[in-house]
């Protein structure tokens, strides 16, 4: 039974892989493509990935997330070979679609993934949420308790409940001022 459909063409596919061998499997399909002469049937393969700000040990740093953890997309030209060989890279459980058949992702959907993938400005990664009891690590209230009012992930705010004379007064601070307690 064939694969695809004849003449389908050139189209990013979406492949599952196991989880946190997404790089791994980029690497053997590349080298595969390469050592079985496969340039004409695969072009590239991309894991998908985001700039992202986290906090390690109270220092922002910038990291390199998976955007769909398991799922590699390759570019490529669907025959039964280069389906089998794609399919029987290690690491590789198999195409996104309906059974055997891989399903390609539309020109829409690649835009949107590929705009996620050059953002160039780093997503912020705050793990507080509204509710958290937190210190205040730097600025005119160091050392002050207080409580997570609203996150917001796009500016790297969050704003914070402290108590000044027996107030609660909301402030405003980067989310690399604070520190869970």
């Amino acid at each position: 039974m064939p694969k695809q459909a004849e003449n389908t063409g050139r189209h990013w596919y979406v492949i599952h892989t196991y989880s946190g061998y997404e790089d791994a499997v980029r690497e053997a399909l590349l080298q595969r493509v390469e050592s079985l002469g496969l340039q004409d049937y695969i072009f590239d393969v991309v894991v998908p990935k985001e700039t992202q700000i986290v906090i390690k040990k109270g220092e922002p740093k910038t990291e390199k997330k998976r955007l769909f953890p398991g799922y590699v997309l390759v570019d490529m030209t669907v025959t039964d070979y280069s389906w089998y060989v794609v399919r029987n890279t290690p690491n590789v459980t198999g195409f996104v679609g309906s059974g055997t058949i891989p399903v390609p992702v539309s020109p829409e959907e690649f835009k949107v993934i590929k705009r996620r993938m050059g953002e160039n400005e780093p997503k912020f990664k705050i793990d507080f949420a509204v509710g958290d009891n937190i210190v205040i690590l730097d600025g005119p209230f160091v050392n002050y308790d207080g409580i997570v009012n609203k996150v917001d992930e796009e500016k790297g705010k969050v704003k914070i409940l402290i108590t000044i004379f027996g107030r609660e007064t909301p402030v405003e601070l980067d989310f690399t001022q604070v520190r869970k307690k």
